[in-house]
């Protein structure tokens, strides 16, 4: 069973949230949080396995709430959510330890997905926004050299991941096992020191690996 925790200032977006989740086998929301101050005390109280957060709350705002959970040990799994697709904010949330992020318009389907991946430690939940929230904040930085260089293939992976390509998307691309994509993503991750497939993702837009 999966445990999640909705922030969000509006209680309207709350009860939907919980209505779509509670409706949904294996996901159960265990609390809410109607700022940033009662998310960080709630999540660490709940011990969820995702966290619902909004960027835009009172008394602590989604982003430091956000670096304050992914701060301690064992930390919830992290979904951003948020009315702008282009929201600096936002960027700044995924680079703080967020796994991903969510439209608040983005339907019940990608909520759930939001969740189910997230729970998975897997893929982002849209891409398509993604790519376009990092080729907007991001600026090409030079290539750096790495303690251990990625391999072409790695390359490759890195390449596709920073397109918003999910692990089986990719593993069709590349004509590999998703569990070769899945190794050489750990492998990646521990050579850039990067948590997760987002930081992955930024590192590629701002070292100029896609345009």
């Amino acid at each position: 069973m999966t445990s999640v925790l909705v922030a969000d200032d509006q209680e309207m977006v709350r009860t939907g949230f919980r209505l779509i989740l509670g409706a949904e086998p294996g996901i159960e929301v265990v609390g809410e949080a109607g700022t940033g101050a009662e998310a960080v005390e709630r999540a660490r109280r709940l011990r969820p396995d995702v966290v619902l957060m909004d960027i835009r709350m009172p008394e602590l705002d989604g982003l430091e709430a956000t670096r304050a959970l992914t701060a301690d040990p064992d930390p919830p799994r992290i979904v951003v959510v948020t009315t702008f697709d282009l929201d600096e904010y936002v960027y700044g949330a995924l680079r703080a330890g967020a796994c991903g992020f969510l439209l608040k318009d983005a339907g019940p389907r990608l909520l759930v997905e939001a969740v189910r991946a997230a729970a998975a430690g897997d893929a982002l939940v849209s891409p398509s926004v993604t790519v376009r929230l990092l080729r907007h904040l991001t600026t090409p930085a030079p290539r750096p050299t790495l303690p251990e260089p990625l391999s072409p293939r790695e390359i490759d992976v890195v390449r596709a991941v920073a397109r918003g390509r999910t692990n089986a998307e990719i593993a069709a691309d590349l004509f590999v096992s998703l569990s070769t994509v899945k190794t050489h993503l750990t492998n990646v991750q521990a050579k850039l020191g990067a948590r997760n497939r987002v930081e992955v993702a930024a590192w590629a837009w701002e070292h100029g690996l896609v345009s």
